[in-house]
């Protein structure tokens, strides 16, 4: 028999159980839809993580308070030398390969404005905070680091906790807001920048002098974080050194301690955050796959079934003629035909889901089309795999044993 007719008879027997054909692809369509949209959730959130890095640059650093270990024993962070003013004038005025510098400082709490109060979260900065944290003002104007000195109370608001506590597209600039009731003039709205990765909104924030949050809201003298600039990307790593021997001796460590803080980069910050989100992708594709492999077993089964029943038809054709090869190709091709629609089902359904999902949640979403190409693949391996064994069997019955079942 040819090929053309081998496909006819099995569509037309495909055709005969439409509903059990349905069901039996139901399994492959999920797990192609289920594969596709985890994979396009995954890469989506690892571009928009990658995107919203790359846009802060690459020449960023970060500097966090550490643990010590002293005697053979690791000292806490509390009780390791904290991150100080004389910190930042030495990195200003050392390090030549950082071109901006801030502190950095951050606590939470209820802004309150009349009657309106929304809880968000104040960073405490000097003047080139906004240059190192690539943001922009709207309208008014930034702190200056002659208010950071002297501790004013002003601050620039995001652009939430201005809708919020003054109604939507007015600009607060020249109002005065309360924040653990001390009272904060408004002299700048910050750019949007919508929500980051995490489904944090970077709107709802204020940013107020460091030595006023430190003083009047922490009542604390010490700085929880440094944030730096370097002159390029390229010169990262040496501004990364430079600032590492100036801390190390500020702090006075011996030569045989470790450091009491720890210098993080962008870069080194972007290589975690994409490991992670490859990790995440690859295991939400894993379990998605268990769908696929359930559902070519479905079809193992379905294809075991259809043999029994058809078996004195079996034997009728192998006893005018009929090959044991055609036999086996035939329920090979319904194997692989129900596998191959399936597929392409689930692919739709996939591009669907995605699209769904996206717009549900505003959550990143980025289809591979390597994702679809390889589910595609995946499913007719699924139909060859899991519909040898029964297409076989079928061409290794007998034709008097097959006639004389009942």
């Amino acid at each position: 028999m040819n090929p053309g007719n081998l496909l006819k008879v099995a569509i037309n027997a495909l055709k005969r159980n439409k509903m059990r054909s349905f069901l039996t692809m139901l399994g492959i369509i999920i797990g192609v839809a289920s594969v596709i949209t985890m994979l396009a959730i995954g890469q989506g959130s690892k571009k928009s993580i990658q995107d919203q890095i790359a846009s802060m640059g690459s020449n960023m650093l970060f500097v966090m308070p550490g643990n010590m270990r002293m005697g053979g024993v690791q000292q806490g962070s509390s009780s390791s030398q904290r991150l100080t003013v004389a910190d930042i004038k030495a990195i200003k005025t050392e390090c030549d390969a950082i071109v901006a510098v801030s502190p950095e400082v951050r606590s939470s709490g209820q802004a309150v404005s009349g009657s309106s109060n929304w809880p968000t979260t104040i960073y405490g900065g000097s003047e080139q905070y906004l240059e190192i944290r690539s943001w922009s003002l709207v309208s008014g104007r930034n702190i200056t680091d002659t208010e950071a000195e002297g501790s004013a109370k002003v601050c620039l608001v995001g652009r939430t906790v201005a809708d919020e506590l003054f109604g939507e597209g007015i600009d607060p600039t020249g109002e005065t807001i309360r924040f653990k009731n001390i009272p904060f003039k408004i002299i700048g709205v910050l750019s949007e920048k919508g929500q980051n990765s995490f489904g944090q909104d970077q709107d709802d924030v204020i940013i107020a002098p460091y030595t006023t949050v430190q003083k009047r809201i922490l009542a604390q003298t010490y700085i929880q974080s440094i944030q730096m600039s370097a002159r390029s990307a390229e010169e990262s790593d040496l501004a990364q050194s430079q600032v590492e021997e100036v801390l190390r001796r500020t702090h006075r460590l011996r030569e045989d301690e470790n450091n009491d803080f720890e210098i993080r980069s962008q870069e080194e910050l972007a290589t975690t955050m994409t490991s992670v989100t490859e990790i995440l992708t690859i295991l939400l594709g894993a379990i998605a796959g268990i769908s696929l492999l359930v559902g070519g077993i479905g079809i193992m089964n379905i294809m075991y079934v259809s043999v029994t029943e058809r078996t004195r038809e079996i034997g009728l054709r192998m006893s005018v003629g009929g090959r044991s090869v055609d036999i086996l190709l035939q329920f090979l091709i319904e194997s692989i035909l129900l596998s191959v629609f399936g597929g392409l089902i689930g692919i739709i359904l996939g591009f669907g889901a995605s699209s769904i999902v996206e717009a549900l949640t505003s959550w990143p979403i980025s289809v591979m089309w390597g994702s679809v190409i390889l589910a595609f693949v995946v499913c007719t391996v699924i139909g060859v795999f899991f519909g040898w064994y029964p297409a076989r069997r079928a061409s290794e019955l007998d034709p008097i044993e097959a006639l004389r079942f009942e």
